[in-house]
């Protein structure tokens, strides 16, 4: 069994007005070293794989058919090898 923890953020090239409306408060709490804010999404799916290979397999292809829109954000993944998992 697999957990993978999904990242999803808009690409650089695409707008973040709720990134800047945070930046704004930040600064105007004066935080003014904040430069920059982004946010993303941080998804967390546990999974069966017979593989290292086959889970990473399913985590890229459902990342980017489902989890992420191609045209707007990008998403990175940890994979990591879980023993047992409680359900929540």
């Amino acid at each position: 069994m697999f957990k993978a923890t999904i990242y999803v953020t808009l690409k650089e090239s695409v707008l973040d007005p709720q990134g800047v409306a945070v930046r704004g408060s930040l600064q105007t709490l004066g935080y003014e070293g904040v430069k920059d804010v982004r946010i993303g999404k941080k998804i967390e799916v546990i999974l069966e794989g017979s593989s290292r290979e086959e889970a990473e397999a399913q985590v890229k292809e459902f990342s980017e058919k489902v989890l992420s829109n191609p045209v707007t954000e990008t998403f990175t993944y940890e994979l990591e090898e879980v023993v047992s998992c409680a359900s929540q």
